[in-house]
């Protein structure tokens, strides 16, 4: 009972029945009154044509004469005189009343229905009053059996009855079919997604029909992709951040251990070991602070105070704050900024500071000789910054992955650099919730590019 062909089929078939009771109904109303009123009207003009030729209620051959027209013509005849006693009939006679044969007298003609007691039938009787020289003498009643005047309709509500049922178990067919058919995807799709939630993600929903079905089914498929993709990521981020912290703690352990055992020769050496113990904590801890504010922002909950900022003002602070490095590395920072107008932007200027010392560190980091150079210009719309190093750069096919959590162009990269692989994936969302654009260039051994822009505000 609970499966959907059966339910759609009667649900369907409820609805043709809805249609064809009512209908067969109204119909077999119309053709009952139809047939009725038409069997009345040939009472009443025979009536009137029979008590309009009568010339004499006397008149033996006359009367037999009638007699004869109604065996023909398959009806009854019951004539009275003026008092309302019989003068001849077929078989049927019809108590009058008083009021009837008042309004006979009056000229006006009486239709009545009774019911034979011999027989039990029930009869329609139309009777017309006879007058001769403007006196009332009697009246002529012709009469016919009601199941005679049912028996056409019956004839036809039978016909109805039968083109009902058949009409019902030829609907009952094409509706099971057609439930079937629509049904099909529905239950392939249940399958499917009893498959995802049981872990199987290769599942696919193949029967695609070009409806809302199967706009379902293309999103349950998409579902599956991207369930996978999340799966693989999540085992991937765990896989890489159990990778990122085995070898911090590794270091902490050992040293801790070292220091724990007075397994050290002098102080110089101690220093040395607490110098990596504390290096090593603060790289766990950006990992996890990294990892923190990635979260946030890729589940859109990041906590921006976003206004109307001067991306200049951002600029000279951001460059003031990597100076040192820049100092420590012998690297020349060169700067284009296009000072003659304000370059405002509406972001978080502390997030927009976070994304330029960010890249400005990377580009620090990557790079051992030569120069990293920053531009920033304004267009009518937009504002434009290019971050460009003359560092080891990228390889062409690591290009596509760069902003991806984790990615390492080369996996000697993490010690030997530092950093906890979260940085340009960290930048690339921030600069996109705040409306903006980022792209990388690179050339191996050439150096490094990053282009970003923010819509301008006047």
């Amino acid at each position: 009972m609970n499966r959907i062909v059966l339910k759609l089929g009667i649900i369907m078939m409820g609805l043709i029945l809805a249609v064809l009771l009512p209908l067969g109904f109204v119909a077999d109303k119309i053709f009952s009154n139809f047939y009725y009123n038409q069997i009345t009207e040939e009472i009443s003009e025979l009536s009137h044509k029979y008590a309009s030729s009568i010339t004499s209620l006397d008149d033996d051959a006359m009367i037999n004469m009638f007699k004869s027209l109604a065996y023909f013509t398959n009806k009854d005849i019951y004539i009275t005189n003026a008092i309302g006693e019989v003068i001849a009939h077929t078989g049927i006679q019809i108590p009058l009343t008083n009021n009837e044969l008042r309004h006979l007298s009056k000229g006006k003609s009486v239709q009545k229905n009774f019911e034979d007691r011999e027989t039990s039938n029930t009869y329609l009787s139309y009777g017309h009053p006879i007058v001769f020289s403007d006196t009332f003498e009697g009246s002529f009643f012709v009469l016919t059996s009601v199941d005679d005047a049912h028996e056409p309709a019956h004839k036809i509500r039978d016909l109805l009855i039968l083109s009902a049922v058949g009409a019902f178990f030829v609907g009952l067919g094409i509706t099971f079919f057609l439930a079937r058919k629509m049904s099909k995807p529905l239950i392939e799709m249940e399958r499917a997604t009893r498959e995802i939630a049981r872990g199987n993600l290769d599942i696919r929903v193949n029967t695609i029909p070009n409806d809302e079905l199967g706009s379902l089914g293309k999103a349950i498929n998409d579902l599956a992709v991207e369930t996978n993709e999340y799966r693989t990521n999540r085992s991937e981020l765990f896989a890489n951040i159990s990778h990122e912290l085995r070898t911090p703690i590794t270091y902490l352990k050992g040293y801790a251990n070292a220091l724990k055992n007075n397994l050290y020769k002098t102080e110089e050496e101690k220093q040395q070991y607490l110098t990596i113990i504390e290096t090593e904590s603060d790289h766990i801890l950006r990992l996890i602070n990294d990892l923190f504010d990635l979260s946030k922002m890729e589940e859109g909950q990041a906590n921006l105070q976003r206004e109307t900022v001067n991306l200049l003002e951002i600029v000279e602070t951001s460059i003031l704050k990597i100076k040192i490095e820049l100092e420590k590395k012998g690297l020349k920072l060169v700067t284009e900024i296009n000072r003659k107008s304000d370059l405002l932007i509406y972001a978080d200027g502390i997030r927009v500071e976070q994304i330029f010392i960010n890249l400005l560190v990377n580009a620090i980091q990557y790079t051992e000789k030569g120069s990293i150079c920053m531009k920033v210009w304004g267009t009518k719309n937009n504002v434009h910054i290019v971050i460009e190093d003359t560092g080891i750069g990228i390889p062409e096919e690591d290009l596509p992955l760069v902003f991806e959590r984790f990615h390492r162009v080369e996996k000697s990269r993490s010690r030997d650099y530092g950093g906890t692989g979260l940085g340009l994936a960290i930048v690339k969302n921030l600069v996109e919730i705040q409306d903006g654009n980022i792209t990388v260039s690179s050339k191996r051994n050439k150096g490094t590019k990053f282009e970003l822009s923010f819509p301008r505000v006047e």
